[in-house]
Order: structure tokens, then sequence, then C-alpha cells
């Protein structure tokens, strides 16, 4: 027999007599609840922000406090840093429901409303008043800080509209349009980029911050607001685009600082589980360690390099569009040769610039050296340092000296994999080397020429080998030194020597 869940209380009567009583939730305010969840999860060791790696000792910490010491909070970092996906997950620090008074806009507290609405129900019926439940996902209201936003917008302001249909005198409380603040009363209200907020408009933001209030403009009327504040910011808009006021971040209760991944597997851990790698496709894709660290590196170096803007930041976001640009361009390539295996090769990394020439933002100089070179830059030492991982004080002379004696291979990007691995056979002890990285003869002939182009490559970054590349023109057509954008194929050719 199927067990059914009893209803939840319907009306004022039934409310105050199920666990649901005035003493458990009439005086509790927001910041009460959230923090009470908090306390619990915290005792029974459940995750508190799943999904978010690199924080735990750093971010996590510092909101626990900012919570346990009910605080308006601000996350403060440059952009990619997760921010956003932190707040909204505040939610769930929530009560999965909570009752209010059917009807009423702001979602008034059935035993302490604050709006004229509210209060009238309960004047009128009592403990017949009707009660409506909220669930937790809609106590969670968000806005995107814009030039355009109002004051009206954010606190509320008169409706002639709601008046006029109402027969009311425009100085009635009824006729007041509530903005978003009040509309997230019993709940989270967060604001994204506040800096880009106008400052005549943060100045509306005091009385919530310090009073508890807001007041509705034109109105005689106070309304004791019962909400959580959470901002968002990047340091950079403090000169590019506005600033927060003082007197407003006088008022936020804690600044947390967030940062990028402090270390290459917690880069590759985030970007492992935020790229689309699991797709639907008749070819199986299979992402080797060493691109994958590649990758995460390159993202790394950029925001060390002095070529590019600090202020800016580099996004998690560039080795997440990076990756899944390295595996679409194996995925393309393993389906126009008919094969079943996609192995990424690192000439696939090459192939991804559109994913990171827009993703840093250059200084003069690198302004001057163009996106394309300083990316190309980056992922020449990322492959470096990956390949000094696996092979450092590992004997290559007998590869390098097959080029000092005059050996060359042309490889263009196309080829298939069972030809490519007849190529690099031919250099003598190369596919040796894959040992290094865990591959045995047995491997796929995909794996096995991505892992010995892995190889050169790291030789070439080190200048051990040269190499040179060059784009492959359609048949018939003439090579000139600046080809048009539509004679290009979408590969190149590779020669080491």
């Amino acid at each position: 027999m199927t067990k059914v869940t009893p209803p939840l209380p319907a009306t004022l009567g039934e409310l105050r007599r199920s666990p649901y009583s005035e003493e458990r939730i009439g005086a509790r305010g927001v910041k009460d609840e959230i923090r009470d969840n908090l306390i619990c999860k915290l005792r029974t060791k459940e995750p508190l922000f799943p999904g978010i790696v690199g924080f735990e000792d750093s971010v996590v910490p510092q909101m626990i406090n900012a919570i346990l010491s009910r605080h308006n909070f601000i996350l403060l970092g440059l952009r990619g840093q997760a921010k956003t996906r932190l707040i909204r997950m505040m939610s769930d620090l929530l009560d999965e429901w909570i009752p209010y008074i059917e009807g009423t806009e702001i979602h008034d507290n059935p035993y302490r409303p604050i709006s004229h609405d509210g209060r009238e129900k309960i004047a009128q019926l009592h403990d017949a008043a009707p009660i409506a439940w909220l669930h937790r996902s809609q106590r969670y209201i968000e806005k995107l800080a814009t030039p355009d936003v109002t004051i009206a917008d954010m606190i509320g302001d008169i409706d002639p509209i709601k008046a006029a249909r109402g027969g009311r005198d425009l100085g009635d409380e009824l006729t007041i349009h509530y903005g978003l603040l009040p509309r997230a009363n019993r709940g989270i209200f967060a604001i994204n980029e506040l800096p880009d907020l106008a400052g005549k408009i943060q100045v509306g933001l005091f009385n919530i911050m310090q009073e508890g209030d807001v007041q509705i403009k034109g109105y005689p009327v106070r309304l004791p607001i019962d909400v959580l504040l959470v901002f968002t910011a990047n340091p950079e808009d403090y000169t590019a685009r506005g600033k927060i006021i003082t007197p407003l971040k006088d008022r936020i209760g804690s600044e947390i600082r967030t940062h990028y991944p402090v270390d290459l597997e917690h880069g590759i851990a985030i970007t492992s589980q935020e790229a689309w790698l699991d797709r639907p496709a008749p070819v199986e894709v299979r992402v080797p360690r060493y691109i994958r660290e590649i990758v995460e590196q390159l993202a790394f170096f950029a925001r060390e390099e002095k070529k590019v803007d600090k202020r800016s930041g580099v996004s998690q976001r560039l080795p997440i569009s990076a990756l899944e640009n390295v595996v679409s361009n194996a995925e393309r390539r393993a389906l126009r040769a008919g094969e079943d295996l996609a192995v990424p090769r690192i000439l696939d990394i090459y192939a991804a610039l559109p994913s990171i020439t827009g993703k840093i933002e250059l200084e003069y100089e690198g302004e001057l050296k163009g996106p394309d070179h300083i990316a190309r830059e980056l992922i020449r030492a990322a492959v470096g340092k990956i390949f000094d991982r696996y092979f450092e004080g590992v004997n290559m002379a007998q590869i390098i000296q097959w080029f000092d004696l005059g050996g060359a291979l042309r490889l263009d990007e196309s080829v298939d994999s069972e030809n490519m691995v007849r190529q690099l056979g031919g250099i003598q002890g190369l596919m040796e080397k894959t040992g290094g990285l865990g591959l045995s003869s047995n491997e796929p002939d995909a794996a096995r020429a991505s892992a010995a182009e892995f190889v050169l490559e790291g030789l070439y970054s080190h200048r051990r080998i040269s190499r040179s590349e060059e784009y492959e023109f359609k048949a018939g057509e003439p090579v000139r030194e600046t080809p048009a954008k539509e004679e290009r194929r979408p590969g190149y050719r590779r020669q080491f020597n």
C-alpha cells in the first residue's frame, strides 16, 4: 500500500497546530534559518557546495564564518572564479518549504505580516486566513547590475494603473509596485557585478543593510524586509566601469576573495567536470592525461604571462572551451578518416586557438605580437612543462640523432592514425619512448600516434629539434604569401627537422 504524505496546512489555524508553529518560525529570520541549516550540515558532515573544487581551505571556510555571523557578504574575484555558482548554491541552505499568506506579493510571514494586504487578511480572516507554501528555489532572486537599473526596479514605486483599477488614491499603500528587494522578502537577494550599479542606486541599499527595512519612494511606509544580501564583484571593475561606494562597502559584513585553481590537479578536476566531453557520437573519444595537463598548464602560464593583462584575469572558461575544441578537432579527423576512436593530438591544441585567443586580454607588448602568436607561445611552453613531467632525464639522443643526420618528417593534420603511426615508426627510438606515457605496443594506433607526436612536440618545445608549419591549400590553387580566408583548409602540415 502506497504511503500518502499528509497535506501541508492550508489555513493559519492549521498552521498554528502544526510543527510550523509560531515558536518555530514566527521570529526566526532568513539569516537565522540559513545559519541553523548550515550548523546541521556541519554536524552531519554533508557537502556544502558540491562541484566547487579548490576552495575547501580558502573561500568556503570564510563563507561559513560569514553565514554563522549572519553577515551580508560579497565575493570579490576575477572573471571565471565560480562566484555566481557559489551564491546560487546558497539556496540549498534554506528550508525546503516555508508558509506565507496566500496572495501577498512579498510572501508575508503568517505570524508577522509586514505588508498592508497581509495584515488585512489576518485581521479579517484570523485562523481562516489561507496559507500557501514557497519552495527554496523560489526564494533566491538574482539581479545583474547594469547602469540602466533604477531605484524603482530595486525598491519599488507608485503604480498608477493599480491605483486606477482599484479606485484608490495615489498615496494609498495598496498602490505600491514592489521592486526586487521587497519581493525577495524571506529569501536571498543576490546582485552580480555590484560596481556596475549606479551610485545613487547603491545608496538605496543602505537601509536594508543597516536598519533592515526599505522605504518606498513617496510613501510614509516602512517595510522591515527579512533578506540575506549577497554580492559579487570583479576588482577590475572598481576602476574600469564603476566602484562600490564607501558607505555601502562599510555595511557589507564580510569581503571574501575568490581565486583561480592553485595547482594543476584542481584545474584539471574543474575542467573535466565542466567541459562537454561525454558527447553522443559514432566515434569513441579518449582524452590522454597529458593532453588534459597541457591544456590546463596553458591557462596557468597565461595567468603568469607578462604580455597578458593580469587585471582582467584568465578565466577558467579558457581550458574548458579549449579542451572541448581539442576533442572536437580530433572527432572531426576521426569521422573523416572513418575511424572508431578519436584521440586528441598536440596539433588539435593548436587547432583550438579560436577558443583561446578570445579569452585573453593583452598588454601593449602582446598586442604588437598578436593574440595568435602569444597563444602559440603559451602552448609551446605548456607542452615543454608537461613533457618534463614525463620525460625529465630520459635519453632522447637516438631520436635527435635521426633528425641531425638529415631526417625529416612531414605530418598532415588530416592523416589517419594508421598512416601516422607508420610515418612516426620510421624514426628510430621514437615509438619505444611512448612507454613513458604508459602505452604498450598493443594500444590503438590513434593513442600511439598521439603519444609519439607529443614526444616530438616536447623536443621541439625545448629546441632540440626544429619544426615548421604551413597551411595546406586547395588542390590546383597557387600558393600565395597571404592566402584569402576562403582558400584555407582547416588544417596545416607540420614538418619536423
